[in-house]
């Protein structure tokens, strides 16, 4: 008997063929949007699904496990856990993954991407050239900073925090100094990179602040005006991790005011709005969510979460112990 996994929304292909090609039956939504929960709710009692593909977007909960007593793995396809309700995943024996590798050096790029139009000020750059005010070289003109030889605070050591660190040491000498909940031996020792046991004492001498923290409830709002007012003056914010892992209110006040000079944000508190006066800020280099957004992480994706479904369901890992998906938030 064939399998039945529905997708949420259109994925690479590459992600249909690995299911396609081990015997289960593909349902995608034809929405090129996001589902509503009744949308998704409707959908899931449609039919005796085995397995759902989701998005960040799509927000698992007990409501939508109700509707899916026959769903085996929520498979997420995305870095990512924050959208799926894991306790409630965990009490029912359902399997809940998610697509770590996915991307993470390319996220790692986007951040550096995010930095050096910050601080070489291209953005600004290009709407001064292209509102036709460009008259010439001026030595005066948009001056902005040097990296090479400042101080990278890391807050959050895992696979895109060590990429991130990465370029930074080999590529611009930077002084790394890193806070996680777990050290992590491999940073520091291809980049010499110092573990601090606050996120306190990073904020206090990092010259660029990286985040790459997973959202919980205890990373929420954890950069907030206490923690802008830590900072060095003149330093620089880059969040490609969770945008509600920011106040974002009270950044809009620390940069207004001067207490950083600038932030590069991918992600925001609540997507897709801003918080008021963001988007009006010389100083703030805004993308919509793309950081993992190349064609081969989005392909990685695809097979880590396609494959976590077969895993599951051909290997049959639930019932019989066997091959078991390899990046599990419940069982383990």
């Amino acid at each position: 008997m064939n399998r039945r996994v529905f997708i949420t929304r259109k994925i690479p292909e590459l992600g249909v063929t690995i299911l396609k090609a081990n015997g289960c039956e593909v349902d995608v939504s034809q929405l090129d949007r996001p589902l509503t929960k009744a949308e998704l709710i409707a959908v899931l009692k449609s039919k005796q699904y085995d397995a759902v593909l989701t998005l960040l977007t799509d927000k698992i909960d007990v409501e939508v496990m109700d509707a899916a007593h026959s769903v085996k793995i929520f498979a997420n396809y995305t870095i990512g856990f924050d959208n799926l309700d894991v306790v409630e995943g965990k009490k029912r024996g359902v399997y809940m993954t998610n697509a770590p590798g996915g991307g993470a050096d390319r996220v790692a790029e986007h951040a550096w991407a995010l930095l050096l139009a910050l601080t070489c000020r291209v953005v600004e750059g290009d709407r001064f050239v292209k509102s036709g005010k460009y008259a010439g070289w001026d030595p005066m003109l948009l001056p902005g900073i040097k990296i090479a030889g400042k101080t990278l605070g890391l807050i959050g050591a895992g696979c895109i925090g060590t990429e991130v660190a990465h370029i930074a040491s080999k590529g611009f000498g930077m002084r790394i100094a890193y806070h996680d909940i777990v050290r992590n031996q491999k940073i520091e020792s291809l980049h010499n990179a110092t573990y601090w046991p606050t996120m306190e004492d990073v904020l206090k001498q990092a010259d660029v602040v990286s985040l790459h923290v997973p959202l919980t409830p205890e990373t929420k709002h954890f950069m907030c005006e206490e923690h802008f007012k830590i900072m060095k003056q003149g330093s620089y914010l880059i969040n490609t991790s969770r945008g509600p892992v920011i106040d974002e209110s009270a950044l809009v006040t620390a940069l207004r005011n001067g207490t950083i000079a600038g932030a590069g944000l991918d992600v925001f508190e609540n997507e897709p709005q801003l918080a008021s006066g963001l988007a009006d800020l010389p100083n703030v280099v805004l993308t919509p969510h793309i950081a993992s957004a190349s064609i081969d992480s989005r392909d990685d994706m695809a097979r880590i979460s396609a494959q976590n479904i077969v895993d599951v369901l051909v290997g049959d890992g639930v019932s019989s112990g066997g091959i078991k998906p390899r990046n599990l938030v419940w069982p383990v």
